[in-house]
């Protein structure tokens, strides 16, 4: 008798995102083999640049790029993998992301899902990473713009930091896990620049608490927050594709806004549990530990954490 193949999900078991690969994310994330990956590392497209530093490359650069169907939508994907280099942008790498948005202008598929998990821009090839990230941007903004939206999943190892959190900004919908990070400067780089005494990065329950995925989505910062296995962020990505808004001078304002409207509510505030206190949050202490359930049931309880701006 051959070997026989078992389908985790015919046996009941969750696939955790945080603990997976890139390619195991869009595996389990897309309709059964409908992947079709383009620029794959057979092509061995990889960094010019890390040769120069003594740096092993990745034969697809830690992006993996492509078309399939989630729920049988057409869709493109990208996903981010987060094991090598941190996930983190160089020149092949962005133009993987940046070509895969600019056939979304043609292709019109139901929507390009990013799968965030990048700690930001490579110091390596930082010139080209910083130039990527700018391109990615437009991009976005251009195939938003033309109506399609665009899903950004984060709940990776190396979160969404640095140019990933400013990409992440401009998505149509965001979806964060327990895992999942968002910021602009990660823990190391505020406690290099301002010292432990303002931000400890090795207390992990103040970097969760300020820059996690409950935290992100308690803010607005986030739209859908997901338990941490990949059956949870298909389902949160096929919501966010219905509920995605539209690119326009209105979603614009009122996001700015609401912007404004955060600052000059929790801008004194000194710690996340003090704004999760100003938004009603009865026990902020326990946040933390709440259960996907029971978090859910807080949002439901905070309706004004509920936005459509983007």
């Amino acid at each position: 008798m051959g070997d026989r193949i078992i389908d985790p999900a015919a046996k009941g078991w969750a696939t955790s995102w945080y603990e997976a690969s890139a390619r195991a994310r869009i595996d389990r994330l897309l309709d059964a083999g409908s992947f079709r990956e383009v620029i794959g590392p057979e092509q061995r497209r990889m960094s010019p640049h890390l040769p120069l530093f003594d740096l092993p490359r990745a034969f697809d650069d830690g992006m993996i790029v492509g078309s399939g169907r989630l729920d049988d939508r057409p869709i493109l994907v990208a996903a981010q993998e987060g094991r090598f280099m941190g996930g983190a942008f160089g020149e092949v790498h962005g133009a993987k992301l940046v070509g895969l948005l600019r056939a979304a202008l043609t292709l019109k598929p139901a929507a390009c899902l990013i799968l965030f998990d990048t700690g930001g821009v490579r110091l390596q090839e930082a010139n080209a990473g910083e130039t990527a990230i700018a391109e990615v941007m437009r991009a976005i903004t251009q195939v938003r713009s033309a109506g399609v939206p665009v899903i950004g999943l984060i709940g990776g190892r190396a979160g969404a930091y640095g140019g990933g959190g400013l990409i992440a900004g401009t998505c149509s919908r965001l979806v964060v896990s327990e895992g999942g990070r968002i910021s602009v400067s990660g823990p190391e780089v505020i406690e290099t620049n301002k010292g432990a005494e303002e931000f400890d990065s090795r207390d992990r329950a103040l970097v969760w608490r300020t820059m996690g995925g409950k935290h992100r989505r308690l803010t607005g910062g986030a739209d859908a927050y997901a338990d941490d296995s990949v059956e949870a962020f298909r389902r949160a990505a096929l919501d966010g594709i219905s509920r995605a808004p539209a690119f326009d001078l209105a979603t614009l304002e009122a996001e700015q806004k609401r912007l404004e409207d955060r600052l000059a509510r929790f801008g004194d505030c000194g710690d996340a549990t003090e704004i999760w206190a100003r938004l009603g949050v009865n026990d902020p202490a326990a946040v933390p530990s709440l259960t996907t359930a029971d978090f859910d049931a807080l949002l439901a309880s905070l309706g004004e954490t509920t936005h459509d701006a983007r």
